[in-house]
């Protein structure tokens, strides 16, 4: 492993750590550190510091967009079935199909917005 791909994963890796044992004191911040882009801004960095190619960094900007649009459905999911008090893991699992078929119905939206 060469010493750029090592740094981006010690970044990677401290963002997730921060939000997860911010999460678990009380208030928001955790949340809120988990809501902010910042998966999206690592992303979109390693790609521009890799590619050099703003387009590109761009239209993954747009495609990241169009993917949390769809997947916003996981979250509601999440908290209403937990609060309905089904078991977490059947939880997860409902709230992980609700996110990918909102990813698939924003997919096929622009699929027909596009023509296709």
């Amino acid at each position: 492993m060469n010493l750029q791909l090592l740094i981006k994963l010690a970044i990677t890796v401290i963002t997730v750590m921060v939000a997860s044992e911010l999460s678990k004191k009380p208030g928001v911040l955790g949340a809120l550190v988990a809501s902010l882009p910042l998966t999206s801004l690592l992303v979109l960095t390693w790609l521009y510091r890799d590619s050099g190619d703003p387009a590109r960094v761009a239209t993954m900007g747009m495609d990241i967009f169009w993917f949390v649009l769809g997947s916003l459905a996981f979250f509601p999911a999440l908290a209403i079935s937990i609060r309905a008090g089904w078991p977490v893991w059947l939880c997860f699992a409902c709230a992980g199909l609700a996110g990918a078929a909102g990813v698939a119905a924003v997919q096929a939206l622009l699929h027909l917005r596009q023509g296709g």
